[in-house]
Formats: structure tokens, C-alpha cells, sequence
């Protein structure tokens, strides 16, 4: 099997909060290069003599945290998800992660989206659809044909949190639905809907090269007019009542807008959610619940959790 080398790069804080992502994401294993530690060990006597001091001088300022993914066809949604990942570990209070910037074997994470065309193939997703990148040719065989260009955004398909939503939308995505898609990251899910059946979908996405991605793949798919693509967090400043959201973010995200999404459904509306993995179910289980939603179906694929949960 080959292999793609990532590395992030953060702080002393964020090392392990990056790591984690990465082995959230599928890494096979993680490294962290801190030169403050090297450092700190350097200035104590009884080490001083186990230190390089030319590895010192050459060890960058940044803290460096590598990993390594199986180069497959889910390497770069892997890639995405990770990015995702790290943009929501950006809080507001304060807290320094550094510049998280991504390479991939050396290639700066701005090119690293020319590698998709060598992964991404047509694939099928449950019953109903057939999703194909925007320069493949695919037979829908009476599927709905769902056209993407991911760009540098998360969500082709590929990702089992993703496709685990596709599978639940169509099972819950009703004629007429107004949908909210919360960290919409290429609009996948929204377009789905509406091929679905949706009346209007609603894409948010604090990344501006997300909701670029959105209005692509929205326009690609003929849907233009019908996704509100728009920059912003979670689900501030949406005011009308949605009968369904999704939420393919990360667990922790889900758990904390959990009341702010059954606040925002109407009654009866469903939230599927996603980007939870096995670890953190319990937990987004119980903030669900907590906020009034009954959970009606889970999927697990991978490591992945996804939810379907109705507002009681």
C-alpha cells in the first residue's frame, strides 16, 4: 500500500489537539517535532550531552505534526476532513493553534486539490444516487446524477461521515423541506436534498473556499437559486424554522449546537449528524438527547458514527 506523509503545522498547545484530529482522520500514526521541548531538555545538565546541537539549529519554529494515510480513492476527503477539522479547533477565546497550515509530501496545502482527479471516480450511495465528479462520465441507470468539483473543500462522498449522511437524507429528506447544512463544506449534502425532494436549502460554511465550492457544485448541478450558500457559524443568523439539518462537523461541535439545532427545527424536525467518532457517540448521544431530540437511527461505518434524531 502507499502512503501520503501530512504535516501540520501548530504550537506547543495545539500538538496533541492536531495529532488527535490526524487519528481521527485515519492517520496510521502521528509525530510531533516541538523544538521549545528539544529546548527545554537541551538547558538541563544531565541531557545536555544526549542533544545535537545541529538538529537543534535546524528544528523550525513551528511545532511540526506529521502523519501518514493510506494513499486510496478516500485520501483526499481524508485530507479535507482534517482540514475541517482544524478550522473548527479555532476558538474565539484566545487560545493560540498556530497557523495549521497543511503539506503534503512538501506540496503546500493551497495545491494538494490537483491530487482529487486521481482518486475521485464515480461511486454509488444507497439506493437513489450516483455521485461523479465534474470531469467523469457515469451512467446514472435511473440514479439521480450528482455532479461534484470539490476543490479544496470537504465532502465528496468518499468520507464515511459524508456518505453515511447521503445514506440517511435518503431516507429523511421529504418533498418540500427547508434544509439548514451546517458546515456545508462543498454543499454535498444540500444538493442532495434537493434532488431529494427539498424545497430550499440553506448552506453554511465558515470557510469562504467552502462556500465557493458550494455555489460550484450548486450550479453545476442546476441548482442555482435553490442553495443560499453563505459564510458563517453554525447556525447564527438563520432565522426560519428548517425541517431538517445537517451537521457533518466533528463530535464536539455537534454536541454543543445540539439545543441551538432543536431550537431551530421545527417540531417533528430531524437532525442528521455526523463527523462523530466511535469514542465521542456516548457523549453527542446524551447532549442530543439532553437538548430534546429521540435519537431514531445510528450508522457506524469505519470508526464513524453517524445520527438521524427527531426533536421531540
Amino acid at each position: 500500500m502507499d502512503w501520503k506523509e501530512v504535516t501540520v503545522r501548530t504550537t506547543t498547545w495545539g500538538g496533541d489537539v492536531v495529532s488527535d484530529f490526524m487519528l481521527q482522520a485515519g492517520a496510521q500514526g502521528t509525530a510531533i517535532e516541538d523544538r521549545a521541548e528539544v529546548e527545554e531538555q537541551a538547558s538541563m545538565p544531565r541531557d545536555w550531552d544526549l542533544i545535537d546541537e545541529n538538529i537543534l539549529a535546524s528544528m523550525d519554529e513551528d511545532v511540526l505534526v506529521r502523519a501518514w494515510f493510506p494513499a486510496d480513492e478516500r485520501f483526499p476527503d481524508t485530507l479535507a476532513f482534517l482540514r475541517a477539522s482544524l478550522d473548527a479547533s479555532r476558538t474565539p477565546e484566545g487560545i493560540d493553534m498556530g497557523k495549521l497550515t497543511m503539506e503534503v509530501e512538501g506540496v503546500k496545502d493551497e495545491d494538494w486539490e490537483n491530487t482529487w482527479r486521481q482518486y475521485y471516480k464515480p461511486f454509488e450511495v444507497g439506493e437513489r444516487l450516483l455521485v461523479c465528479p465534474e470531469w467523469e462520465q457515469a451512467d446514472p441507470k435511473g440514479r439521480l446524477l450528482l455532479r461534484m468539483e470539490p476543490g479544496m473543500a470537504f465532502g465528496t462522498g468518499t468520507h464515511e461521515t459524508t456518505f453515511m449522511c447521503l445514506e440517511l437524507a435518503q431516507e429523511y429528506v421529504k418533498a418540500g423541506d427547508r434544509v439548514y447544512d451546517i458546515g456545508c463544506g462543498t454543499g454535498i449534502l444540500g444538493a442532495a436534498a434537493l434532488m431529494l425532494g427539498a424545497g430550499s436549502v440553506t448552506a453554511v460554511d465558515r470557510d469562504p473556499i467552502a462556500v465557493d465550492a458550494a455555489r460550484v457544485n450548486a450550479a453545476l448541478n442546476g441548482l442555482q437559486g435553490r442553495i443560499d450558500a453563505r459564510q458563517g457559524n453554525l447556525l447564527d443568523d438563520l432565522e426560519e424554522p428548517a425541517d431538517l439539518i445537517f451537521a457533518n462537523i466533528i463530535a464536539e461541535v455537534v454536541a454543543f449546537m445540539a439545543p441551538d439545532a432543536a431550537a431551530k427545527l421545527k417540531c417533528g424536525g430531524v437532525l442528521i449528524c455526523s463527523g462523530i467518532i466511535r469514542a465521542k457517540h456516548a457523549e453527542v448521544a446524551q447532549a442530543l438527547e439532553a437538548a430534546g431530540f429521540a435519537i431514531e437511527q445510528t450508522k457506524n461505518k469505519g470508526e464513524w458514527v453517524a445520527m438521524a434524531a427527531r426533536r421531540r
